[in-house]
């Protein structure tokens, strides 16, 4: 198996650092707001490594925390005059059930940057012991330079960093040594949360949470760290440089990251009006139809364009798929119980090569875009040689194919069972006495449920309407 190593820039061989196990950090999601389609790549993308690396019998320790102490969360609090703890859980459970939907995974370990104040702190004094560190007026900053490898991630130049600093005068950081020190903790200001430290009541910085957090769950050194590449620098290139400095090993070994998501070719934005939540696509699509779409539109180390069109053609895709599944699953219940035909044999070895050709572009840093169209192959061979008068011992075995290739990409092949109409019409009047109940958990609960259901729902003047997706 290669991966492509961002820190040496060409892929490489995959040797774990203890045989049979992956120790894997993910950067999660900032929650003060519902995540957009942007943040769902690499959640989607690094859940599919995983499944990868456990479908080929590596026991994973996933790791992918929740930042919930920040600028925004705070923001958010004091507009709507609650605690920032009340946004951040608010939007966790948001994170949890888009997850859900999407078939991402739960992480081995979630941690919550709030829970894991102590283990800041004892790193931060670590590397103030170790003169990587200062302290200055309640502030501590980490001396970039006494950390000689920084930039080897990212491959800049510390002199040029430097120029780039230099006439840039930043309120509040008067008191640093060098203009390219960072914060890794802060005294609080007015209406901010703060916990007690040596150097004063405050909060942590944003770098040094992974850092710690990667630690404790994981160890010192870990085989892959990933996220999306707008996270390569400055926020990995300062994990690899608190981290290696405080524990003197290199930090990891492979460095992952998906490319950006574009929407209708242009950098996605409030400001351009195509911004996008999961949530809002799903009311459009089925979820499933955005995770196909985000294996099988290019390489996870490419830019993805996200257009009505692309999301149109991945339903289709995503349908002839569940079609086959389908029409397999119906020809068990005629087939006979004899023993597989010659012709048959020969079918189910062809599934065995396919298979192989899976594993293939997978090894080859998880190519799930040629993945999906190795299980294209298996369903038009299935489609052309399995009929009614094929054995319950050939249908079973290609559809096992088909089935669990899927699965390792996360792609649930069992239609849920269609609702009726009187049942809609029921979540639909519980939802609205929800709503005027003002229990807006339970409201959204039912949109969710009718939506993985493939219902949407459009509230307008004249009442809720609903229709198919």
């Amino acid at each position: 198996m290669k991966v492509y190593n961002t820190l040496t820039r060409k892929k490489e061989e995959f040797v774990p650092l203890e045989e049979g196990k992956v120790k894997m950090y993910v950067c999660g999601p900032t929650v003060y707001n519902y995540i957009h389609i942007g943040n769902a790549r690499p959640m989607i993308i690094f859940d599919t490594v995983r499944r990868y690396f456990e479908y080929k019998g590596y026991e994973v320790n996933y790791v992918s925390n929740f930042t919930d102490v920040d600028d925004k969360i705070i923001k958010k609090a004091n507009e709507e005059g609650v605690d920032p703890a009340v946004i951040s859980e608010r939007f966790i459970s948001a994170v949890k059930e888009d997850m859900e939907h999407l078939n991402v995974k739960p992480a081995t370990t979630h941690p919550k940057a709030t829970e894991e104040i102590d283990g800041m702190i004892d790193m931060i004094q670590t590397l103030i012991d170790k003169r990587h560190a200062y302290e200055k007026n309640g502030t501590v900053y980490f001396r970039t330079r006494s950390f000689k490898p920084y930039g080897k991630l990212s491959k800049k130049n510390i002199d040029d960093l430097e120029a780039g600093h230099r006439d840039i005068k930043v309120a509040g950081e008067e008191d640093k040594e060098d203009p390219l020190d960072f914060v890794l903790w802060k005294p609080k200001k007015e209406g901010e949360p703060a916990w007690q430290s040596p150097w004063s009541d405050g909060r942590p910085g944003w770098h040094i949470e992974c850092s710690v957090m990667s630690k404790k769950y994981l160890g010192d050194q870990i085989d892959i760290h990933a996220g999306g590449e707008d996270l390569i620098f400055p926020h990995h290139e300062n994990e690899i440089a608190q981290s290696e400095a405080c524990n003197d090993k290199e930090f990891a070994k492979y460095w992952l990251h998906n490319g950006f998501l574009n929407i209708d070719n242009k950098k996605m934005s409030k400001s351009e009006g195509n911004f996008f939540t999961v949530r809002e696509i799903g009311e459009k699509y089925p979820y499933e139809v955005l995770r196909f779409f985000m294996l099988s539109g290019a390489h996870y180390r490419m830019p993805l364009n996200f257009s009505r069109e692309l999301m149109e053609a991945a339903k289709n895709g995503l349908e002839r798929i569940l079609n086959a599944v389908d029409h397999l699953e119906r020809l068990k219940e005629q087939a006979n119980e004899s023993g597989m035909t010659e012709e048959e044999k020969a079918v189910v070895e062809k599934m065995a090569k396919l298979n192989e050709k899976f594993d293939v572009a997978m090894d080859d840093d998880f190519n799930t875009a040629d993945a999906v169209s190795v299980i294209f192959e298996m369903v038009k061979l299935a489609n052309s040689n399995l009929t009614q008068e094929s054995t319950r011992e050939a249908v079973e075995k290609v559809e096992q194919y088909i089935v669990t290739l899927c699965d390792v990409l996360g792609i649930q092949t069992k239609r849920e069972t269609e609702l009726l109409e009187e049942e809609i019409e029921q979540l639909i009047e519980e939802r609205q006495t929800a709503r005027k109940e003002k229990n807006f958990s339970r409201a959204d609960e039912i949109r969710n449920l009718l939506l993985e259901k493939g219902i949407v729902l459009e509230d307008t003047r004249e009442g809720v309407r609903w229709k198919r997706a």
